[in-house]
């Protein structure tokens, strides 16, 4: 962590659209805003009119990856999870997490689906800020 504190294991919670093609050099990481999460297509996704087979990003094409942000409440570790040190939930005790640090975590979760390149990243809000850290 940018902080120097140490965090780990830890889990990222994601969902796929579409499929990651031979040459794995269609995949699109979508970031989201403060208060999104994983969800971003299909029905009652965050991006539903974006993100979708014939849409602005379309499924057909292209292998799009939307992760929660570490620090997060909505599946990826965050104050809610249980300290092992503690068995109870880390709640303030849990570190300051940057941007930086969440794009760490996205980019260990690229590596782990074994994408060398990503075709683009987009986000809105605090998914733009991850989007320029990543640049």
């Amino acid at each position: 962590m940018e902080s120097s504190e140490k965090l780990g294991p830890i889990t990222l919670a994601y969902e796929t659209y579409g499929e990651l093609n031979a040459e794995k050099s269609n995949a699109i990481l979508i970031l989201h805003a403060l208060t999104g999460d994983t969800h971003a297509s299909g029905p009652d996704g965050w991006w539903e009119n974006l993100i979708g087979p014939g849409k602005g990003i379309d499924t057909n094409k292209y292998f799009v990856v939307c992760s929660n942000v570490i620090g997060g409440c909505k599946g990826s570790t965050g104050p809610s999870s249980i300290n092992s040190k503690t068995g109870k939930p880390c709640g303030l005790s849990f570190p300051l997490i940057t941007i930086g640090d969440m794009v760490e975590a996205q980019r260990h979760l690229v590596d782990h689906l074994g994408i060398g390149k990503l075709l683009a990243v987009v986000g809105g809000s605090m998914g733009g800020m991850q989007v320029l850290q990543w640049m």
